[in-house]
């Protein structure tokens, strides 16, 4: 990558030797005439982070970013010319049929020892980064009934507890009114099964049901992973007979709730080794800064902690798809190779039964921070895996099993793939933003990352991390990694607290239901 990085002059990076655009860096865009050291002139105004055109760029041409297409000249583009999206045609995505497998498994980098972190060490051997009471729900019929309780547990029950963070109630839209049996009903089921175990819950788990839903409490603590064994006065159903008006429910419920509040107080943060993290790494609201200063510093993070020892979730399926062919040599194995192309495959057919494709995946905001199509946000996404190899799949809330860095498929929506990844076992996010966004979970800690300096300074309480100055030549994509690196291990433990658990900014849990309602 390389930039000017003295201020005030007009600044632009290009990527990749071969890249025939590149992305102007600075803030408000540069204006008609502009004239770079080396004699580009700009032709008309182009804005902050979007592209110009390095050389006269024929209809049907290809626009190449990263060294990689993405896309062609839909007509005559001139140099110096403000490539905008209605000037680039989408290519079509990477075939799945012959990608190469396993071809280029980057090898392990030196270990890293002596890293930990003050975390809460569960029974069954997961480290949580908080010390949370969790409320299973088996059917949103419920919610309002958990969210009414949960007020009440913090302002009656908590003050007791001093070592318990939190309550948190798992709601949800799923349990009923839908076609439980179907093949993808899996999905659902699994992820809310796993949420119940995520280690910043404690292993201890207790579960408000209707009493007519059809996920049933007994099948949501058998079905989609480890099955999960309660005491029978965990299992608070509201129909049950002996409930008599809705105090009553209210009263058992935070009985039951204190029992385990109990159990939670006694915890204590330990040392633990940096192998003991679970990060998940996610990017919402992204701009054409996105893939080459916080993603790529988040990469850099991640392999860190790799060579920590530590879990790595990446995911987001439509914002790998057309870098697939980059990620599958990577896979540490043809078993990890044919797996990532099968989490593809499914979700091609899944658009392609809701009659859309991949192209529906970039946002207005997407789109006014400079990304023209799906393949240019792809191919700035997955630098948040680093360079490690792909060591596991996993499908939509499937629990993690392994260390390494870890393809966790979910949906690219921010709260979809966050409520994922937590089922999937992420005790912590690193989140990347290029147009800003006060995204938060209220069961896990998200460190955010801005793309830009001007978001940095704008949202300066709502931004742990200023990746812009990457841009600017400020800082290195190392420099900031090993920076988001500390963070984590500072927020994991405890010593830092990130600005959404400051505020109390979270998103509401949204699983992912591909089966069908009825």
């Amino acid at each position: 990558m390389s930039a000017e990085s003295q201020v005030g002059k007009p600044l632009r990076i290009k990527v990749h030797d071969a890249d025939n655009v590149a992305i102007v860096v600075n803030s408000g865009g540069l204006a008609t005439g502009t004239v770079f050291d080396d004699g580009l002139t700009l032709r008309e105004h182009v804005p902050q982070g979007h592209k110009v055109a390095l050389s006269d760029l024929p209809e049907g041409a290809p626009i190449v970013r990263y060294g990689e297409i993405i896309g062609y000249a839909v007509k005559p583009i001139p140099l110096g010319s403000w490539v905008e999206e209605s000037l680039v045609r989408l290519p079509e995505a990477p075939a799945l049929d012959s990608l190469p497998l396993a071809t280029r498994v980057p090898p392990p980098l030196p270990p890293l020892e002596g890293y930990t972190f003050e975390g809460y060490r569960n029974p069954d051997g997961s480290v949580g980064t908080k010390n949370l009471l969790a409320i299973t729900t088996s059917v949103q019929c419920v919610a309002g009934v958990v969210d009414y309780v949960v007020k009440r547990i913090k302002a009656e029950l908590l003050p007791k507890y001093p070592n318990v963070d939190g309550v948190v109630g798992l709601n949800h839209i799923y349990g009923c009114g839908v076609a439980i049996n179907a093949p993808a009903a899996i999905i659902p089921i699994r992820t809310v099964h796993n949420l119940a175990l995520n280690p910043n819950f404690g292993n201890e788990v207790m579960v408000i049901s209707l009493g007519c839903e059809k996920l049933t409490p007994d099948r949501l603590l058998k079905e989609g992973g480890i099955p999960i064994k309660v005491a029978s006065d965990d299992i608070v159903c509201l129909q049950d007979e002996k409930f008599i008006g809705f105090m009553s429910m209210v009263d058992a419920i935070m009985a039951q709730a204190e029992k385990h509040l109990e159990k939670l107080n006694l915890r204590r943060r330990e040392t633990c080794p940096a192998s003991d993290l679970v990060v998940g790494v996610q990017c919402g609201g992204s701009d054409a800064f996105s893939g080459v200063t916080a993603n790529p510093a988040v990469g850099h993070a991640a392999d860190l902690l790799v060579r920590a020892g530590a879990t790595v979730m990446f995911s987001e399926v439509t914002e790998v798809r057309d870098a697939i062919h980059l990620l599958t040599p990577r896979a540490a194995d043809a078993e990890v190779g044919h797996a990532l192309l099968r989490e593809m495959a499914w979700y091609d057919n899944y658009l392609a039964l809701g009659q859309t494709d991949r192209a529906a995946n970039p946002s207005p905001g997407n789109k006014k921070g400079g990304l023209a199509n799906v393949v240019e946000k792809a191919l700035g996404s997955i630098a948040k895996s680093g360079k490690s190899a792909i060591a596991g799949v996993l499908g939509p809330g499937e629990k993690v099993n392994r260390k390494g860095l870890i393809f966790a498929a979910t949906p690219a929506s921010d709260f979809v793939c966050g409520t994922e990844q937590l089922a999937s076992g992420m005790t912590l996010q690193v989140f990347t933003t290029g147009r800003g966004t006060p995204y938060g979970l209220e069961a896990a800690p998200v460190i955010k990352v801005a793309t830009r300096s001007g978001l940095a300074a704008r949202w300066h309480d709502l931004m742990e991390v200023d990746a812009g100055r990457i841009a600017t030549g400020e800082a290195t994509i190392e420099d900031v990694g090993q920076e988001i690196f500390q963070l984590i291990l500072d927020v994991a433990s405890g010593r830092k607290k990130t600005w959404s658990d400051r505020w109390g900014l979270y998103n509401d849990l949204a699983i992912f239901n591909p089966a069908p309602v009825t």
